[in-house]
């Protein structure tokens, strides 16, 4: 029996995929503005975003929302 949520459009994306596709689209920096938490603005990484992010759900929600505006630009 396969798990489909076809009205969930970040089904089957993790946050580490969400996050390394922004930083590529629109990097760090623009990152930080658009969400200022420090571990986007002050040295940042993948590894320390994620781990902030995973316990931080207001920030994650931040995240997925400028992921899915982002994929529907395309």
């Amino acid at each position: 029996m396969e798990n489909r949520q076809p009205n969930n459009p970040l089904h089957g994306i993790t946050l580490e995929m969400m996050l390394k596709q922004l930083v590529e689209q629109i990097g760090w920096e623009k990152l930080g503005i658009r969400i200022p938490i420090k571990c986007f603005t002050h040295d940042p990484s993948i590894k320390s975003s994620l781990k902030f992010l995973r316990r931080t759900p207001w920030a994650r929600k931040k995240v997925e929302e400028l992921y899915l505006k982002s994929i529907s630009n395309f």
